[in-house]
């Protein structure tokens, strides 16, 4: 992935977050200190800074949220989804719920690590180059420095009796780790009766028929774009 896409990635999602901040300006009060106050539809007062990089979140703050994540995270990167949803989605602000389900989608069409792909994007969103090696830095070095510790005593920490069956009581909760932003998703992405045919396919084409991934995003987005294209006209 260039520079060049991750900039235009990074100005697309500027300029639709720029575009609802400007159809909520009305809503929104200044406060005593200069900053400004708006009401989400959840009810949550939400701050915004009003100039200059005083609103974007600091590069340590990004640093210990992603390390954070990828501390607690067990069962690979889809399970880091819930996780990376609530801090910062829903903690922090710094995503709309929108542009993470569309970073989400993009991390996975891309090569590489998912966990590492959507710490790179979320960062590069939120403080460009130097934002991307915070967040991307944070993701992975816990799982790094774990993995190195293991790997030094692999065979006397296997051979324990107890982690070996708390590895086996922890197999099902990351199950449903994984199953949760599954369902999360399909809410966001407003798949209902009429669509629910696509995802069903789509593991359909991946499981049973040993289709590759990449195929079927590919697929999925012509099929999207031509769907589009047809409605358009209609």
């Amino acid at each position: 992935m260039s520079v060049d896409s991750l900039q235009l990635i990074a100005n697309l999602s500027l300029q639709k977050n720029i575009k609802m901040m400007s159809n909520n300006a009305s809503q929104n009060n200044p406060s005593s200190d200069g900053h400004f106050s708006s009401q989400s539809s959840n009810g949550h007062m939400t701050v915004l800074r009003d100039s200059g990089t005083s609103g974007l979140p600091k590069y340590p703050l990004l640093f210990a949220t992603f390390f954070k994540i990828g501390a607690f995270t067990l069962g690979g990167g889809y399970a880091m989804i819930p996780i990376i949803e609530e801090e910062v989605v829903n903690k922090h602000h710094w995503v709309s719920k929108g542009d993470f389900l569309d970073l989400i989608a993009i991390a996975q069409s891309c090569p590489g690590v998912f966990a590492a792909n959507i710490a790179t994007f979320i960062g590069y969103r939120l403080r460009h180059t130097k934002g991307a090696l915070c967040t991307t830095l944070g993701a992975v070095l816990p799982s790094f420095l774990i993995i190195l510790i293991i790997a030094m005593v692999l065979r006397q920490f296997m051979s324990i009796h107890w982690i070996a069956a708390m590895f086996l009581g922890i197999r099902p909760a990351v199950v449903a780790l994984i199953a949760v932003p599954t369902f999360n998703l399909a809410k966001s992405a407003k798949i209902g009766l009429h669509n629910v045919w696509i995802p069903v396919a789509c593991a359909v084409l991946i499981c049973a028929l040993g289709v590759n991934p990449i195929w079927v995003i590919i697929a999925a987005g012509v099929g999207g774009y031509l769907y589009g294209r047809l409605t358009d006209h209609a």
